[in-house]
């Protein structure tokens, strides 16, 4: 069963950046695709980010142009890069895998890290 690590939150201010880093305990090849959820304070979960095994890329309309997706397979690691971030963007974020698509698009996913605490102040 594969263990997603996140890392990478912190607090900054509105305009500032950050780079999430996901460390999976197995090849990403293996577990599929991957993708990057969110959640606010009274808000529910939302789907960020995802990639597929091929590298197809999609986005968050609130995220487009600002946040890139990415991984390294070498390194079984998936990346967000945050950039002009606002303080809407403020919220627990989650690494989320699955070998299905639909089930990840969907946020079913089966694996899950802890999330780590984006805090981005005006």
């Amino acid at each position: 069963q594969a263990q997603l690590v996140e890392s990478g939150g912190g607090s900054v201010q509105a305009g500032g950046s950050l780079r999430l880093s996901c460390a999976a305990s197995e090849s990403t090849y293996s577990i599929g695709y991957m993708g990057w959820f969110r959640q606010a304070p009274g808000k529910e979960r939302e789907r960020v980010s995802t990639i597929t095994i091929g590298g197809t890329t999609s986005y968050a309309a609130s995220v487009k142009g600002r946040f890139t997706i990415s991984q390294d397979n070498a390194k079984n690691t998936l990346y967000l890069q945050m950039n002009s971030l606002k303080p809407e963007d403020t919220a627990i974020y989650y690494c989320a895998a699955d070998s299905r698509l639909d089930r990840l698009w969907l946020g079913h996913a089966d694996y899950w890290g802890q999330g780590t605490q984006v805090t981005v102040s005006s």
